[in-house]
């Protein structure tokens, strides 16, 4: 089955988000969703969740799931915002817990920080299906980038997050805590596995050089032919010196920090203090 999906991209994160729907029925998910926020005045906006907000409503579609592929460090995800709005469980990889491990000692959470995943509503594991009405959702686990990666396959479409970009851009950096190369390149065989006329729709586009539109979707033909990091059958080996190499020359994005510390919590803020107010630690040469 064909679902029917609408991408929204975010061209200040780089981030494509998605409304994935039932053809059938009026029922549709929300993949990769975005909180806007401006890191110098830590000013936080609606915009691009309103955007998606108003376009469900107008088409008079009820959201079922609220999907993370994966705790991005380089936007927050608006997904609370959104279930207050529409609705939908909020769903990501039940590894969250070894990321919530890791960075909930990094920002030095304490033990008032629940590291067992209970801030979201569902963790998927590799092999779960879930439902956007009639339309099945398989998930797979695809670790690399992080630890909790996943892929969730709705019908012919495939949400990868960060684990593969177009293909004239290659594959997501693995240079994170818990981040490994050789994963990575096990994860994407995971995908190149799947039918080769299965659309890939990708959480980030960067417009590679000589290109001069976004683009969010590919297909996995397109990917094992012409992907420039995993194409053509580059062997393991040759694939994690790559992609380690290149990782030892990226800086940080630039939401990292208040991107996981809010994410790992479900799109939600830390707790506000006794005044009420909000704040987000920057761990000092912690990262």
């Amino acid at each position: 089955m064909q679902p029917e999906v609408h991408a929204f991209f975010d061209e200040a994160t780089n981030t494509a988000s998605y409304v994935v729907r039932d053809p059938n029925g009026s029922a549709c998910a929300i993949v990769d969703s975005v909180l806007d926020f401006d890191y110098a005045s830590g000013r936080t906006d609606t915009r691009s969740a309103d955007e998606v907000i108003a376009f469900v409503k107008d088409k008079g579609w009820s959201v079922d799931w609220l999907l993370e592929t994966h705790v991005h460090a380089d936007h927050l995800s608006a997904a609370p915002y959104l279930q207050d709005a529409l609705g939908g469980k909020i769903g990501i990889g039940s590894a969250i817990t070894t990321v919530q491990e890791q960075f909930g000692k990094v920002f030095n959470e304490g033990t008032a920080f629940q590291r067992d995943g209970s801030q979201f509503d569902q963790l998927f594991k590799e092999g779960d299906s879930f439902h956007i009405g009639q339309l099945r959702g398989d998930v797979l686990h695809t670790p690399g980038h992080t630890p909790a990666c996943m892929t969730y396959v709705i019908g012919d479409a495939a949400f990868v997050g960060d684990t593969l970009f177009m293909p004239d851009f290659g594959t997501a950096r693995c240079d994170f805590p818990g981040g490994s190369a050789g994963d990575l390149y096990d994860s994407i065989q995971k995908i190149l596995a799947l039918p080769d006329e299965t659309r890939i729709f990708v959480c980030h586009d960067y417009k590679a050089p000589g290109r001069d539109e976004f683009a969010w979707e590919t297909s996995v033909a397109a990917e094992k032919a012409g992907n420039v990091h995993i194409g053509g059958g580059v062997t393991r080996e040759a694939f994690v010196a790559l992609r380690e190499g290149r990782d030892a020359t990226l800086g940080m994005p630039k939401l990292i920090i208040p991107s996981l510390q809010v994410n790992m919590r479900a799109g939600n803020m830390p707790e506000p203090d006794d005044s009420g107010k909000v704040f987000l630690k920057v761990p000092v040469d912690g990262l």
